[in-house]
This record gives C-alpha cells, structure tokens and sequence, in this order.
C-alpha cells in the first residue's frame, strides 16, 4: 500500500505539471502567428509521440522492471516543460509537445505497476484511486498555471520543469520496484515453468489488431473505442457551449471543475465499492450505460442547470469504466506481460486521441453543433455492445496456463 501511495503522489505531480501548460499551449502558438490548422497539428503531435512511445515503453518495464521506465518518463516531461518555457519559436513548441509525448508514453507502465502491486481483485479499486490522483492534478494545475503567467510567458513552463524534476528527484528516493523478477510463473494446475519473454512491440500490437476477440486484445479494443468518445468531445465541448448558453472565458472553469471534481469523489470513494460489489465485468458494463446516457442528454440540456446536471454522467460512467476495463485487461494478460499488454491499450489510445478531436470538429462544423455529441453517445453504445460479450470471471491468462 506504500508503495501505491508513493506512485499516487508521483502521477498526482506529474498531471499538475502537464494541465499546468496545457490550456496555455493553443495562446502561445497563436502569439507565435500560429493558424488554427497548425494548432490542431501541435495538439495532436503529442498523442503521436505517446502512440510510439506506449508499447516500447510497456516492454522495456516489463524487461528491465517499471521503475527505470517511469523515471525516464519524468524526466521527459521535465526537458518538455523546460524547452516550453524558453519556446521563441514554434518549432521548438513541436519539439516540447513531442517530448512531452514521448514521457507520456508511461501512463501504461503506471498501470503495470498497479498490477504488480495489487492482488488482482483489488487492481480496479487501485486504478481508480491513481486515476483520481491524477484527476486532482487536473483540477489543481490549469489554476497554477494562470497565477505563474502572471510572472511572464517563461513562467509556467519553467515552474511546471521544476515541479517535475522535483517529482523525478522524490520518485527516484522514494519510488521502489514494483517488477518481481522471477525465471519461472506458476501454472493453473501449480507447477513452476520457465517464464516466456517478452513478445516484440509490433507482435503484440499486431495480434491485438489481426485478433481483436481473443479475451485481452478484445478489452484493449472496448478501451480504445470508449476513448475515440472521450478524446472526441474536448475538442468541441467549449465552443458548443459558447454557441449555446454564451460560456466565455471568465466562466468556462465551472464545467471542468464539476467533471473533474465528481471524477476525483468517484475514483477515491465510490469506483473500489462498486466494484466490489458487482465485479469488474458488470461496473464496466454500467460505467459505459452512464457514459453513454451522459453524451446522449447533453445537446437536449435547456439550461446551465441542467447541462451541469446531465454532465455529471460523463464523470460518472469514466470513473467507473475505465478502470475496471484496465484492471481485466491485466487479468487477462501474462504477468511478464503487463506493461506490454498495457503499452498496447495506451497506442490504441493515442491513436483515438488523433482522430477523435479531427472527426470532431469536422463534424460539428459541416453537421451541426449538436452531432459530435450524439455521436459519442453511439461510439459508447458500441463499446457497451462489445462490453456485454465480456465474460464474468477471472480466467487464468493464457500464457500462465497448464
């Protein structure tokens, strides 16, 4: 439990970092003569990065254990932050978006490092509790943010690259191995056999892709289409609500203080009781309904009060989806294979976070603002659909059996 809670801290200092430059990316590029195109490729060259980085990264953890991994990461992130802030040009912008991808790429290995600590009945309730810690520095970083550019544009990036190395120096001290390494694996029937290796990057991600039913990579693709919907919406989330109710600068916070403060309450509180309850199978299964049912009312919101009331559906059903979703593919993955089966679910998602905000604004601009939302609600329904052909149960991964 230490050691969680270590890793807790670690990922809650790392998102204040990210969120920290974040919302100040798209003004700095336009200050730069950006064109809104160009905007949209800057934003997008991060999750590039973390698509490649994902996989190699999941298996070098897996090969060299998580630690080595995830300090490698912080310190990416600590270069990225430093290059934003001494940013004159555009160029290096993309070079610190891209880096920052690059550290980014360990979210996977993160994951691992739950399924190395946590008995498997346990790894959801640990999920949730990382994915509120980092939820929390969503919450608390874009307001870091806006009181360090008031010392100047170098001001946020220089302070978010001295938070980060302040959390590289914590986690190197403090942040032990995770990664039991061990030459045999037990099987179903006990006996001890040598561990396989590791399978390259491209043959995991290429089995996931060619056998897309077979019980991990069938997880990993409900994960991947119920974040083409998450990564979809942002893109078009403030400007819909500024053709809608008038939402402008000085009041746009309320609606991202609601979502991600009920997703910390739910990830601390509510995500390990639930799951506990109706088994990781069935809270995915109900994360999705609330997750669809939420993109569905929003565009039939009349007022504030309401769209307010209806979004707290979408909170509601990530708390609960993706980190039961995590926690199965886990289960469902050899443990000499966790960080690489995790790497591949975060490719996959980096890829949805490519195409979802594209597909996003293309739709909202020659369709109607209130599509991209329906369209979620559908994307959800689809990854409901696969979820209910998910069996209950805990079976024994394939690479551990007899």
């Amino acid at each position: 439990m230490t050691r969680m809670a270590i890793l807790m801290a670690v990922a809650f200092v790392d998102m204040i970092g990210l969120t920290l430059v974040l919302p100040l990316l798209a003004l700095y590029a336009l200050h730069l003569h950006a064109s809104p195109t160009t905007i949209g490729f800057l934003t997008a060259s991060f999750p590039v990065a973390q698509l490649v980085a994902s996989p190699v990264w999941g298996r070098v953890s897996d090969r060299y254990g998580r630690r080595p991994a995830l300090l490698a990461g912080l310190a990416a992130s600590a270069l990225a932050y430093l290059i934003f802030g001494l940013a004159g040009s555009l160029w290096l912008l993309f070079v610190s978006r891209f880096v920052q991808g690059l550290g980014g790429g360990t979210t996977g290995v993160a994951q691992a490092y739950v399924a190395d600590t946590m008995v498997p009945h346990d790894r959801a309730k640990a999920l949730g509790w990382l994915s509120a810690a980092t939820s929390l520095g969503v919450v608390i970083g874009p307001v870091v943010g806006s009181f360090a550019a008031r010392a100047g544009e170098s001001a946020p990036g220089l302070v978010a690259a001295a938070l980060c190395t302040a959390n590289l120096i914590f986690a190197w001290k403090w942040l032990p191995e995770s990664r039991v390494f061990s030459p045999h694996v037990t099987t179903a029937s006990g006996h001890q056999v040598l561990a396989p290796e590791p399978r390259p990057v491209r043959d995991a991600l290429w089995e996931v892709i060619r056998h897309p039913s077979r019980p991990a990579a069938h997880l990993i693709w409900i994960y991947a289409v119920a974040m083409l919907a998450y990564n979809s919406a942002p893109a078009v989330f403030t400007i819909y609500l500024a053709w809608r109710f008038g939402i402008g600068p000085t009041n746009i916070w309320w609606f991202f203080t609601v979502f991600g403060g009920v997703g910390v309450l739910m990830r601390a509180f509510v995500v390990g009781p639930v799951n506990d309850r109706l088994g990781e199978v069935r809270t995915m299964r109900l994360g999705a309904t609330l997750y669809a049912l939420g993109y569905a009312l929003l565009p039939l919101a009349p007022s504030v009060p309401m769209f307010l009331l209806i979004q707290v559906l979408l909170p509601l059903g990530t708390a609960l989806l993706f980190p039961a979703n995590s926690a199965l593919v886990s289960h469902r993955a050899g443990t000499h294979e966790f960080g690489l089966m995790m790497g591949v679910q975060q490719a996959l998602r980096g890829v949805a976070s490519v195409a979802g905000p594209i597909w996003a604004g293309l739709a909202y601009q020659h369709l109607g603002p209130t599509v991209p939302f329906f369209a979620c609600a559908v994307i959800i329904a689809l990854a409901l659909l696969m979820a209910s052909r998910v069996p209950r149960g805990e079976p024994v991964p394939a690479a551990e059996a007899a």
